[in-house]
This record gives structure tokens, sequence and C-alpha cells, in this order.
């Protein structure tokens, strides 16, 4: 556990999503943010995740100039060391029917209406947010009607704790004793992503980080892309593995196909929805690089892309001294 400032994650993704709010022309802000603690101990990267995914789903279902409002309340608790937080992503939506909440946590689940046709994606957020609410021991509630709007909220139990203890990471710790986060600067980045909503939302964590990033929408355009531009252009693919038209293994396979070998052998990140052993095992068997779980944690993203940067110029490297051994030998 880290040290936490529930204000700066708050504000945080408050910065990150109210550019794509004011594109479909919401009133997007925090209503209320009233605690005793702001300081706890927790996961922020957890945290901040949670809200992403449940106000992602607010703008996505939402008609263009409707309200969507984030409030963070603490309330009594039963420990004078803990204290329970009340998370609510609230909008004036299309809502859900009684049949859909029933399922909304399913994986694969996603509302269907209409006015919204053009909304895509594999329907796990809401399945992978109560999974993480689950993990930091918090229970979540639905509250919604077709045409009224919904609101979500989440209760977390967390340990507060002062702004000077020592010992602990701060609000921009990577989870590793402090440290601060690996400079990114000026990677080059071809994200591979079918979901607007998700690109714009990696998009904008990316740029944070220091990452350029270009985006295509499917595989077929990401073979195209390596293929049309010269070697060198990207410095790694970011690739999304439920795309239609051509999915992420079958990109990536394509790509170490092609005869220009500088081009075939780009390192490659598979972006997917689990971090079970079988989804890594059949990215690395596709010929991808590392693996790393959506929704994007930059902190984990960012030790995945220097690790996969490293051997690469590792193996570069040893392939440089091969030739220039063979040269003298000559």
């Amino acid at each position: 556990l880290f040290r936490s400032s529930l204000r700066e994650a708050v504000d945080s993704v408050h910065s990150l999503l109210a550019p794509l709010a004011k594109e479909h022309g919401h009133c997007f802000f925090v209503s209320c943010f009233e605690v005793n603690h702001v300081w706890v101990l927790g996961d922020r990267s957890r945290f901040e995740q949670i809200l992403v995914n449940l106000l992602s789903n607010s703008i996505k279902y939402t008609p263009d100039g409707g309200t969507i409002t984030l409030s963070v309340r603490e309330t009594a608790s039963n420990s004078a060391n803990y204290g329970v937080y009340e998370i609510c992503a609230e909008d004036n939506g299309i809502g859900m029917s009684r049949e859909f909440k029933e399922v909304m946590f399913e994986p694969f689940t996603r509302a269907e209406d209409s006015r919204f046709c053009k909304v895509t994606g594999t329907g796990l957020g809401m399945s992978i947010t109560r999974s993480l609410v689950y993990m930091m021991d918090g229970e979540i509630q639905v509250h919604s009607e077709p045409g009224q709007g919904t609101c979500i909220t989440v209760s977390l139990h967390l340990k507060a704790a002062k702004q000077d203890d020592t010992g602990m990471g701060d609000g921009n710790s990577n989870g590793e004793g402090g440290k601060e986060l690996p400079d990114l600067t000026g990677i080059r980045i071809l994200l591979a992503e079918d979901n607007d909503l998700n690109a714009e939302i990696a998009e904008a964590i990316l740029e944070r980080a220091g990452l350029k990033t270009e985006r295509v929408e499917d595989g077929i355009q990401c073979v195209n892309k390596i293929e049309k531009m010269p070697a060198g252009t990207y410095d790694m693919i970011l690739m999304d593995i439920q795309m239609p038209k051509m999915n992420g293994y079958k990109a990536t396979q394509a790509i170490r196909r092609l005869p220009d070998k500088d081009k075939a052998y780009i390192p490659i990140i598979a972006m997917t929805a689990n971090a079970f052993a079988e989804d890594r095992k059949k990215a690395f068997d596709a010929g991808m690089n590392g693996h790393i779980a959506k929704p994007i944690d930059i902190e984990k993203l960012g030790a995945v892309i220097l690790s996969v940067l490293n051997k690469q110029e590792n193996l570069q490297n040893g392939k440089n001294n091969s030739m220039n051994a063979n040269r003298l030998r000559s």
C-alpha cells in the first residue's frame, strides 16, 4: 500500500476526461469533494482506473449536451483509522433496463440503443470495474432507469494516512518504493485500437507520459501502416487484441512475415482486457514482445516498454558485435 492523495487522483481523472466530455458538449464536473482524510493508504492506480471506467461509460452513453457529475464523500466508519469513501458517477444518459442491470457485470455485455449504434467495445469495462472494486474490498451499487440516467456508487474502506507519513510512496510513485516514473519522452507509438473512446483515453494517458502516438483502427490498417512508412518511423506498436477485420494476433503474425526485417522486428506489446497467463502465452506465441492489461496503467506500461526496448537494443548490439567479429576474421 502507498500513501495517496484522493484529491490529486480525482483531479487527474477529471483533467484526463474533461476534453472528451467537451467534444460531446457535456457539462462534466466534480459536484462535491467532502472528505475528512484526503491522504489514505491505498492503490491510487486502481482507484483512478475505477473512476475512468465509470466516467467513460457515462460519456459514452449520454446524448450530446448531457450532464455528468462525480462526487466523493467520506462517511462514518466503525474504525477511527479508516474512512468509508463513497464515489458516485452520475449522468442523465439513456439509463438501463432492469434486465440489463442484472447482467451488466458479466463479461462481454454491452447496452444496446439505436441512438448509439456506433458505440463499440468488448463489453468488459464494468466486469473489470467490479473486479477492481472487489480487489480493494469495496462494494458497487447501480441505480438506473431507462431514459432517466444512471448513478453508480462505489464504496471503499481506506485507511487514513498523514501527509508526512514516511516509508511510503506518494501519489506519483510507481508502486516500487516511490521511484520516479520512467522517462518515456519522445518514444513513438503506433496505437492499434478500434474503440474511439478507449483510443482517446489511451492517447491522452500516453501523451501525458511524453510518448508520441499515432492511431489506426484495426489490424489491417496497422499492417498497412507499417508496410507504407519507412522503417524506424515508430519505436513500438501497442496492439489491441480484439479488433474487427483483423485481430491483434493475426496483425502481429502478418508484420513478422514482412520481407523488410527492420519492419518485421518492430517491438509489439499486446493490450488485452485480462492479464491471465493464457493471454500472455497467446500474445508471445503470436510473436509479440510484451503484454499489458487494459485499462492502461501508465506505470506498468512504462516498465514493459523500457524492458522491451532494452531487450531490442541488446539484441541489436549483439548482432552488430557478431557482424564486426565476422569482418575482422575475413
